[in-house]
């Protein structure tokens, strides 16, 4: 039975994706990612300013006046989310969980994809698949896809890792045609890059990382207690000590310029979300930098 207030959770996202999407997102999505091809459509007289190198030369020669063909994009695409919750998106110090955020670009792309008439799929995973919702189109699936994200009780006692390779090594193997696939993680885990460049090869992959801020700096507040919710291990720090807090700093510049490292290696674009700042322009910034590069 879902209760009302995850009704009503779903309903708010629902909302505000349906109006981001229509009013200030339109048309950044379908210029940033292309079809798969162009399929010949009709042929048509020519006309001052058209491409030679389209006259129909067999036409042209039965109706005794130049025609041109035309043609029309092979639109359709199939997106594919990958949105982890493990354990550790269950964290939150600015009043919204990484988890939520994720789930709120999540539905921001599907509504973008179901709105170009494009497919969308959908793999929740922790340090294993937790579920797999295959491509399809229409605005139902899409709540269904936002329901199965939100789903994930943050209150349940298991403690789920992460692990990257596993939706990258389950859709090499289910998806035999080219997807548009979103990563959509904290990141927050090793071992995955043998599975990030096989898929790579095969795949448009782009990373989404949902970063707090608290994950990259330690505030002066005394004594703290760090929990580390995917393997429960806790640890006193003195965030009085500007040295702790530098170290800490220093510690998530490090993992951040590998990251960054293994990123360019394979060409591959990347979103950074913070739950602190406002999520539209970094999306809108890379729909941009997509359509310029095309």
């Amino acid at each position: 039975m879902i209760s009302p207030e995850f009704l009503k959770k779903i309903r708010g996202i629902q909302i505000k994706t349906n109006y981001l999407v229509n009013d200030i997102m339109a048309g950044e999505y379908r210029t940033a990612f292309r079809g798969r091809g162009m399929e010949f459509e009709d042929v048509r007289e020519y006309q001052a300013g058209d491409d030679i190198r389209a006259i129909d030369w067999n036409v042209t020669a039965r109706m005794n006046a130049p025609f041109v063909k035309t043609f029309r994009e092979e639109r359709e695409l199939t997106v594919m989310l990958m949105v982890d919750v493990s354990s550790s998106g269950e964290f939150g110090s600015v009043g919204e969980l990484k988890n939520d955020r994720a789930a709120t670009i999540a539905s921001i792309l599907a509504y973008s994809a179901i709105k170009n008439n494009d497919k969308v799929g959908l793999v929740v995973f922790s340090d294993r698949i937790e579920k797999y919702i295959p491509p399809k189109k229409g605005r139902s699936h899409v709540w269904g896809v936002i329901k199965t994200i939100l789903s994930h009780d943050p209150r349940s006692d298991e403690k789920r890792g992460t692990d990257l390779s596993a939706p990258l090594e389950f859709l090499t193997k289910v998806c035999r045609r080219k997807t548009v696939s979103f990563l959509i993680s904290d990141f927050i885990a090793e071992g995955h890059e043998k599975a990030m460049r096989i898929f790579r090869k095969r795949h448009d992959l782009i990373a989404i990382t949902i970063t707090d801020p608290r994950e990259t700096t330690l505030p002066d507040v005394g004594l703290v207690e760090l929990h580390d919710a995917e393997t429960g291990e806790r640890i006193v720090v003195d965030t009085s000590d500007p040295a702790a807090r530098k170290e800490f700093a220093a510690l998530y510049k490090r993992e951040l310029k590998e990251r960054d490292k293994l990123f360019r290696s394979m060409s591959m674009d990347k979103i950074d979300i913070f739950t602190d700042k406002p999520y539209i322009e970094p999306i809108m910034k890379f729909f941009r930098m997509r359509e310029k590069r095309l």
